[in-house]
């Protein structure tokens, strides 16, 4: 029986791990202590910080593990570089993992290898600095941590006048000493799900976003198909190679937000894992295959075959709370067979976020549809049948 290690418990990793139970692959699951669900479907637990690579190899080594992965978090990708590095297992290096969760070396990357991105300068945390480095850079801009996901530490800067509340929020939510000023680029901002195997793109999935807009945007839900015409399709191909060879993505799973701004594809970022937000359940819906099996295979050292010519529009939302407090009723009353999930994270009883960011998020909808039209209505048809009450 092979062995796979999953770094992560949450929400978001327990599709991977059911997925190797029912592949009967051994899951080893490592994660800090908490109330996650993923520890449940496990066939062994370590409680450990998946951050801490040191430690997590010497798991991997006694569990003589065939292959390690994680999806839907940036947080463990490192972890998984140098356990792959160090193993000589398939996946991300440590180098392109480093590169992935630090939106400044990307950049750096970006700029090497002629991917069209944003402007942007480094800057520390001084106000001063700060003030004379905008100078530089056309408004409006964009404040980013460069060491975060999920929309964490990310503002907008419309003028001067916003610069000090930006700093703070931004000083906030990183570790780092430093953080990226970005022109804010007008346009229409798009994702893609995609798959590097042996160097080569397997396939670029472009997908809508829902967003829900406070201090930036976050994406809160997708649906395929996208909308692009066949140059925007052709440049974000062009975008999305140059950037992985930039970034020395190999064997793992994409996740790449874009903007398209007059006729041009501009990269904002990459990631090398699979999307969170329901985003592996929209490229197996879309394409007819799982995808989460085909994560897992490819990090056991398999090549796998990502055509298809299946086409199955579908959308995904999450269940969101517009305030905090305890949880006194939820359910769904829908009975429409184009509902393909309707998931609640959390039980009556339990206290709950005020949505803000991704991790807030207490559920989610996923539909399905002959076309675009009938996924995205069935959508808001399901998402108006769910009745929450808290308190």
């Amino acid at each position: 029986m092979k062995t796979i290690m999953i770094l992560g418990a949450g929400v978001y990793q327990v599709p991977l791990i059911k997925k190797a139970e029912e592949m009967g692959i051994r899951t080893i699951v490592v994660s800090i202590p908490g109330n996650y669900p993923g520890f449940k479907f496990a066939d062994k637990v370590y409680y450990e910080n998946t951050v801490d690579y040191e430690t997590v190899l010497q798991i991997a080594k006694k569990e003589n593990v065939n292959g390690i992965v994680t999806t839907g978090t940036d947080v463990a990708i490192i972890t998984v570089g140098y356990v792959c590095d160090k193993l000589g297992l398939s996946g991300i290096s440590m180098k392109a993992a480093q590169i992935a969760t630090n939106k400044y070396k990307m950049k750096l990357a970006y700029e090497k290898y002629g991917v069209t991105t944003a402007r942007f300068r480094q800057s520390g945390f001084d106000t001063r600095e700060v003030k004379k480095l905008v100078t530089e850079l056309n408004y409006p801009l964009i404040f980013k941590a460069v060491d975060t996901s999920g929309s964490r530490g990310i503002v907008k800067v419309p003028d001067k006048n916003n610069i000090d509340a930006a700093v703070k929020i931004v000083k906030q939510a990183t570790k780092l000493d430093y953080f990226i000023i970005e022109e804010f680029i007008e346009g229409v901002e798009f994702g893609a799900q995609s798959f590097i195997q042996n160097g080569k793109i397997q396939f670029i999935l472009p997908h809508g976003d829902y967003v829900y807009t406070e201090n930036t945007g976050v994406p809160v839900g997708h649906f395929a198909p996208y909308d692009l015409s066949e140059e925007a399709i052709k440049d974000t191909e062009v975008q999305l190679q140059r950037a992985a060879e930039a970034m020395e993505l190999d064997n793992c799973a994409i996740n790449a937000d874009f903007i398209l701004s007059n006729g041009k594809v501009y990269v904002l970022e990459v990631g090398g894992r699979c999307g969170a937000t329901c985003l592996a359940e929209l490229v197996s819906i879309y394409y007819g295959y799982d995808y989460y099996e085909k994560i897992i295979n490819v990090a056991l050292g398999a090549n796998e075959n990502f055509v298809s010519d299946q086409k199955n529009p579908n959308a995904s939302h999450l269940i969101m709370s517009e305030k905090s407090g305890k949880i006194i009723s939820q359910n769904y009353t829908g009975n429409d067979v184009n509902v393909i999930d309707v998931q609640f994270d959390y039980c009556v009883g339990d206290d709950i976020r005020r949505f803000s960011v991704g991790p807030d998020r207490i559920g989610h909808i996923i539909t399905k549809g002959k076309n675009l039209e009938e996924a995205t209505q069935t959508l808001d048809n399901a998402m108006s049948n769910i009745k929450i009450e808290v308190e």
